[in-house]
């Protein structure tokens, strides 16, 4: 087993644990243990208003470090995807600020996640939201459909960030823009000092750097980009928002819109690219996965 996919299921069981801990009534969380005591990450971060809509077990799967569905400023009939979207809680948020004109997408790879925000979904009466199952680095969704995507303390988490940064660019539409909360560390700290301050499945060990960050947004075509820190994690580590745009004249594929045509909210959905799909997984599979109803 590769070091990356070490990391990647480590993470997965990390997760998966939480989900079946909230699932089972446990009410708290087993994941990183810096979440389970720092007021800084969590659901503390939202407006009790906006807790007190949410089925209990998706404000009890919230593990992330902000609120990136204010940070993003959702508006009404906006396409909005969460990447890593865990328990659901800033999904149903997301499809009640951008209303029934919009839709808000959850992408995680962890069944037990998946299982428990279809299941706070359902309890919310939410019906402009969906969710897949998928890696952040090869997004299921088609080019160019997206308005807005947020993460919630998620990409430091990815073992390929370059991927998820070049796959976030491809499925926001020329004018969209990301809306992330996330950690990031001081500029001076090498990734075995950042190491030293926390693990990798507790958002730490695997976050990028001010410049790493800025260069990898840079990289994939992002404008605009924005890192502001909130508050200290630890030691040179920062929790952060993150903002920036894909250029209006970055299109290089006709932008999708909805239609007669259209499954799973976009019209393209229907035909992933071969690498959106994961080895061993047909188109159709993966189609199927996806929740789209043509094959």
């Amino acid at each position: 087993m590769s070091e990356q996919t070490e990391l990647r299921e480590t993470v997965r069981a990390s997760y998966a644990a939480a989900a079946t801990a909230v699932a089972q009534g446990g009410g708290g969380c087993c994941g990183p243990e810096a979440m389970e005591i720092d007021e800084n990450f969590g659901a503390t971060l939202y407006a009790a208003a906006d807790r007190d809509q949410l089925p209990a077990e998706a404000v009890a799967a919230s593990l992330g470090c902000g609120n990136p569905t204010a940070v993003a400023e959702l508006r009404e009939g906006e396409r909005v995807l969460d990447l890593g979207s865990g328990g659901g809680i800033d999904v149903l948020l997301s499809a009640r600020r951008v209303g029934p004109t919009g839709k808000a997408y959850g992408l995680d790879m962890t069944d037990e996640m998946l299982a428990l925000a279809l299941s706070n979904a359902d309890k919310a009466g939410a019906t402009n939201v969906e969710f897949l199952k998928g890696n952040i680095e090869a997004i299921p969704l088609p080019g160019n459909t997206v308005d807005v995507v947020i993460s919630n303390c998620v990409i430091n988490l990815s073992v390929d960030k370059p991927a998820v940064f070049a796959e976030t660019f491809r499925v926001l539409r020329p004018g969209g823009r990301i809306g992330i909360s996330d950690v990031v560390a001081d500029d001076h700290l090498t990734p075995a000092e950042r190491a030293e301050r926390g693990s990798y499945v507790g958002c730490i060990a695997g976050a990028l750097t001010f410049t790493e960050y800025r260069e990898g947004l840079q990289a994939a075509g992002f404008a605009g980009i924005e890192i502001t820190p909130t508050f200290e994690a630890a030691d040179g580590m920062h929790g952060a928002i993150v903002r920036a745009t894909k250029p209006i004249e970055s299109a290089d594929i006709p932008v999708v819109t909805q239609g007669e045509a259209s499954c799973c909210g976009v019209s393209a959905c229907c035909t992933p690219t071969e690498q959106a799909v994961e080895p061993g997984v047909t188109l159709a599979e993966a189609k199927s996965a996806a929740g789209c109803g043509c094959q």
